[in-house]
C-alpha cells in the first residue's frame, strides 16, 4: 500500500525540506520538494512539520502509572501499561525503552523487586497482544546496591525485548547522590524524622559498600553472552566511574552528574545521554551539571525524558533557538542518536529505506504540539 504525507516541513538529518514522503509497505519509499498539494489519496500536513518518530532510551514512565500516588499500587498492571503506552504516543514516542528497575533501596516505600517481573510480563504481554500503539523494547535497570539483586534479576535475564542494561549505584555520597545535603533535602518531603533519615543514609552507605562492586561483577558475567545488548553506565561523576565502564564494555554514560565525567566519556568513545527535563527546567533537580552546559561542551549525543514524557518534544524546540543549533541538530538529539545507541539502524531519520515512524508536529505559542504519530505509515495517535 502506497501513501504520501504532503504540504509538509520535513525534518531531513541536515536540512528543512518543503515537501512530501511517499510510504510503501512501512518504509518510507520517496521523499521530494513538493507539495504534491493535488494527491486525492494523500494527507496534507498543512506546514507543519513532519519530524522522526521520537526513540526514547530511558523512561520511568511505566512505573508513575503503577504507583501513581505513594504507597498506592494500581491493581490492573496491563491497564497501567496500555495507559503508559498511550501516553509515550501522544508525545511523539514511537520506540520506547522500558525501563524497569530491579532491586531494591533500602527504606524505600517501592517494592522493586515484587514489581519488577509483573511489569516486565505486562510489556511482554502487551507487545504480544498487539495492544501497543508504539514499538516496546526494554531496558533492566540493575540496582547494584541490592544484597538480592541476582536472585530477582534472573526470570527476566534472558526477556526477548530486553535491548539495553544499565548500571546503577544510589549509595549516598557517591555519583547522583554525592552531595548529602541534597539527598537529605529530597528526603525531606517523606515521613521520615531527621534522625531516621541519618540512620537511612547511613545504612545505604554500608549496603553500598558491601554489595555493589560485587553485584557488578555478577552482572557483567551474567550478560556477556548476549549479542546485541547494549550496557550503559548511570550517573558517572568521576574519571575513574568512567573508566570503570570502558573496561566493562559500557557503551552509553547515562545521566553525567559533571562535565569531567562527560569529557572523559567521550574521549573514551562512550555515548552520553541526559535528561530532557534537565534542559526544559534549566538544570537538575538533583544539583548536577546542566545538560545545556553540556551541550555548549559538545559532549552529549542523546535525550531521554527520564520522568516527563513531553519533555523529549519541548527540550528540542529549546535547543534549537541555541546558539550554533538548528532544528535538524536538536531533533537528532532524540531520534538518530538514540537509535544508533540502541543499535536499531531502521529507524530514527526521514530518509527512503527507513521505517516509517514519523510525527507531525505544530508550534503554537513557542510550544511543539504532537497533532499526528505514525507509526509503519499507520496513524496510531
Amino acid at each position: 500500500m502506497v501513501k504520501h504525507f504532503h504540504n509538509a516541513v520535513v525534518v531531513l538529518p541536515d536540512q528543512l525540506l518543503n515537501g512530501c514522503i511517499r510510504v510503501r509497505d512501512e518504509i518510507i519509499d520517496e521523499v521530494q520538494e513538493a507539495t504534491l498539494s493535488n494527491l486525492s489519496d494523500g494527507v496534507d500536513f498543512e506546514g507543519d512539520y513532519l519530524i522522526p518518530g521520537l526513540i526514547e532510551l530511558h523512561t520511568d514512565n511505566m512505573e508513575r502509572h503503577l504507583i501513581p500516588r505513594p504507597k498506592t499500587f494500581w491493581p490492573n498492571i496491563m491497564a497501567a501499561a496500555v495507559a503508559h503506552d498511550a501516553e509515550m504516543a501522544a508525545s511523539g514516542v514511537t520506540t520506547v525503552f522500558d525501563s524497569t528497575r530491579v532491586g531494591a533501596i533500602p527504606n524505600e516505600d517501592k517494592p522493586q523487586n515484587r514489581l519488577f517481573m509483573q511489569l516486565q510480563q505486562a510489556i511482554h504481554d502487551g507487545h504480544n497482544a498487539g495492544v501497543f500503539r508504539i514499538n516496546h523494547r526494554l531496558h533492566i535497570r540493575c540496582e547494584l546496591t541490592d544484597p538480592e539483586l541476582m536472585q530477582a534479576l534472573e526470570p527476566a535475564a534472558d526477556a526477548p525485548l530486553l535491548g539495553l542494561v544499565s548500571l546503577m549505584d544510589h549509595t549516598p555520597g557517591q555519583r547522583q547522590w554525592r552531595d548529602l545535603d541534597a539527598l537529605r533535602r529530597h528526603n525531606s518531603r517523606s515521613e521520615r524524622s531527621e534522625s531516621e533519615v541519618e540512620e537511612m543514609i547511613q545504612l545505604r552507605i554500608d549496603q553500598g559498600h558491601k554489595y555493589v562492586q560485587l553485584n557488578r561483577e555478577k552482572v557483567l558475567d551474567r550478560f556477556k553472552h548476549h549479542t546485541g545488548l547494549v550496557l550503559a553506565s548511570h550517573d558517572d561523576t568521576t574519571e575513574q566511574h568512567v573508566l570503570d565502564g570502558v573496561r566493562d564494555g559500557v557503551l552509553i554514560s547515562e545521566f553525567p552528574c559533571s562535565l569531567e565525567a562527560a569529557h572523559c566519556a567521550k574521549q573514551h568513545g562512550l555515548f552520553t545521554i541526559a535528561g530532557a527535563p534537565n534542559v526544559v527546567r534549566g538544570g537538575s533537580h538533583s544539583g548536577n551539571v546542566s545538560a545545556i552546559d553540556l551541550l555548549k561542551a559538545k559532549v552529549l549525543d542523546g535525550l531521554s525524558s527520564d520522568y516527563v514524557p513531553s519533555s523529549l518534544l519541548q527540550a528540542v524546540f529549546v535547543i534549537a533557538n541555541l546558539e550554533g543549533w538548528d532544528l535538524p541538530k536538536a531533533v537528532a538529539l532524540v531520534t538518530s542518536n538514540n537509535a544508533v545507541m540502541a543499535n536499531l539502524h531502521d529507524r530514527g531519520s526521514i530518509q527512503t529505506g527507513m521505517r516509517a515512524d514519523f510525527v507531525r508536529v505544530a508550534v503554537i505559542n513557542n510550544t511543539p504540539i504532537v497533532r499526528e504519530v505514525y507509526v509503519g505509515g499507520q496513524r496510531v495517535a
